[in-house]
């Protein structure tokens, strides 16, 4: 049989009975006045007892200070083992953590934060530069060299070197100088296109994603336009594939005001709203279904003839 079998559970009477030491213990590590009554004991081992009393300090409801008092085997004198707050059953705890990356939501960030990129691991180790972030890929940064065949490549500017070397007469001195080999860096920083990094296909689709569902054909707004944002004058287009779908809305009354919406959106600003031609009206209908005609059935004899028909408020059959 195991030690652990052998020990009792019966609380020490000396251990049990050092109430007041396990009070003193837990007030001299508390703040004054957050010890409350004495909340029972629970028997550690053999001649060692926890004490529990009540915390009072607001914002721990339902904690409990756990003092743990022992006594040496044929000792006389129970010493202080420790001192903790632990949560009771009732404890009002803090919610499980989530790493920062899946709590952040779009306005969350304010002057001076920085982001990194990768959305899926949000690391923070130095020197990390958000490359696994599958919204992005490798754009054209001017660090590559340029094709062979372009007008800027290394092999063009030798052939103009050559060229200005034999028909140039004279020393060295009087060479002129070779234009030097054009930058497609500076022609793509004029363009815009001068980005380490650039949208990927994914990062355009989960943004299309989440500007349709804010500012889409499927919003309450939308359904009850009179038009859709692609015919209205204060729609402003966007450049590139996304510019085929959305666009950015720039009526100040508009509840899209400076937001990316789907050329699908609409609202009550639309530019022709007010000289907009009223829907068109359903023609009469060639049969009417709202009443019952007459037909007769066999001669009368008044008119020579019977009809049955259904009275046009009760619906009963009768007899003219």
């Amino acid at each position: 049989m195991s030690a652990a079998t052998t020990r009792s559970r019966t609380p020490d009477r000396l251990c049990a009975e050092a109430v007041d030491l396990a009070r003193a213990a837990a007030e001299e590590a508390a703040a004054p006045g957050v010890v409350g009554e004495h909340a029972g004991l629970v028997s550690e081992g053999d001649r060692v007892v926890t004490h529990y009393f009540e915390c009072k300090e607001f914002g721990y409801r339902g904690w409990r200070w756990a003092v743990t008092v022992a006594r040496a085997s044929r000792a006389k004198v129970v010493t202080l083992d420790e001192v903790v707050l632990l949560p009771g059953t009732d404890a009002l705890l803090a919610p499980e953590w989530v790493p920062w990356s899946e709590r952040l939501r779009p306005g969350d960030m304010g002057p001076g934060d920085l982001l990194p990129t990768d959305a899926e691991d949000l690391r923070l180790e130095p020197g990390y530069s958000g490359e696994d972030d599958p919204r992005l890929e490798p754009g054209y940064s001017g660090e590559d060299e340029p094709a062979p065949n372009a007008a800027v490549s290394h092999e063009m500017a030798e052939l103009v070197e050559a060229e200005d070397a034999e028909v140039t007469a004279g020393p060295p001195a009087n060479f002129p100088i070779a234009p030097s080999r054009g930058s497609i860096a500076a022609v793509a920083e004029e363009l815009g296109m001068r980005r380490a990094r650039v949208l990927s296909r994914y990062g355009l689709h989960v943004a299309a994603d989440r500007w349709e569902d804010s500012y889409g054909p499927k919003t309450a707004m939308a359904q009850a336009a009179p038009a859709s944002c692609v015919s209205c004058g204060f729609l402003a287009p966007i450049g590139g594939s996304m510019g085929q779908a959305f666009g950015v809305c720039a009526n100040e009354f508009s509840p899209a005001d400076g937001r990316v919406v789907s050329l699908a959106y609409g609202c009550g600003g639309h530019s022709e709203a007010a000289i907009m031609p009223k829907p068109p009206r359903p023609a009469p209908p060639v049969i009417d279904e709202t009443r019952v005609d007459p037909f007769p059935l066999r001669p009368s004899p008044d008119s020579g003839s019977v009809s049955v028909g259904a009275d046009e408020e009760s619906g009963e059959l009768g007899h003219s």
